[in-house]
């Protein structure tokens, strides 16, 4: 059952808005320590997209699994900041992803029952008060395209036949990718997103695994990186 860290009626597609606001600026970026169990304090972040360079554990790669689940299973280790899409028998493509920053992390089993290239964003009501509140105005409406902060490709995750309001899409501001930043979407380089857009079908299974939530029933992934490397990464 999908649950939530913080309960909201409509979330948007996971971006961070007024992007004008953060150039040039430091932020500090949150985590959600599995050892501690409670969110802590990263090093500052420059939100700059000439400046910060994506991480590069976070490069798409073959690797080596352990998991029960079927090939094709799409599974996102929110702490970890990895998606995996179960590609045979304990093998999967590793993707890096942004994720919920705190209050908007969440857990559970959905499935994709749309598929959009180059989406429109609609911001939900919701959303769209609470930035005004902070000062950021945002449309109603934004057509796709390269300043769409859905980015490239969109999938939309369902429930029970219910939309979720939770997105895996791409993004325009690829310095986001590992940190805490989004309203609860998984976000991902346009690159990987397309990747990932041609090789799951509607009705493909997504299992999140929520900040703290162990990951064993689903997934138990080599924690030293040159084993993924000497493993087909």
């Amino acid at each position: 059952m999908l649950t939530r860290r913080k309960v909201v009626t409509a979330l948007a597609a996971g971006a961070v808005v007024g992007t004008g606001a953060f150039r040039g600026t430091v932020a500090q970026a949150r985590y959600f320590d599995p050892q501690k169990k409670q969110w802590v304090d990263g090093e500052p972040v420059k939100r700059r997209l000439d400046q910060r360079k994506t991480p590069s554990k976070f490069k798409r790669r073959n690797v080596r699994v352990q998991t029960s689940q079927a090939p094709g299973t799409v599974i996102i280790h929110t702490d970890e900041k990895f998606l995996y899409l179960i590609t045979g028998p304990n093998k999967a493509t590793r993707y890096g992803v942004g994720v919920g920053r705190e209050g908007f992390g969440w857990n559970g089993e959905v499935t994709i029952r749309r598929k959009s290239e180059w989406p429109v964003w609609i911001p939900p009501k919701e959303m769209i008060a609470r930035e005004r509140e902070q000062g950021h105005i945002l449309p109603a409406r934004m057509e796709g395209g390269p300043e769409n902060p859905l980015g490239a490709r969109a999938m939309y995750l369902y429930q029970g036949g219910h939309d979720t309001m939770y997105r895996i899409h791409g993004t325009n501001q690829p310095w986001s990718i590992g940190l805490n930043l989004s309203s609860g979407c998984i976000r991902m380089m346009n690159e990987d997103v397309e990747h990932l857009y041609d090789r799951v079908e509607i009705g493909t299974k997504v299992v999140v695994i929520g900040p703290g939530q162990d990951p064993g029933p689903y997934l138990n992934a080599p924690r030293n990186p040159f084993l993924s490397i000497f493993n087909g990464g």
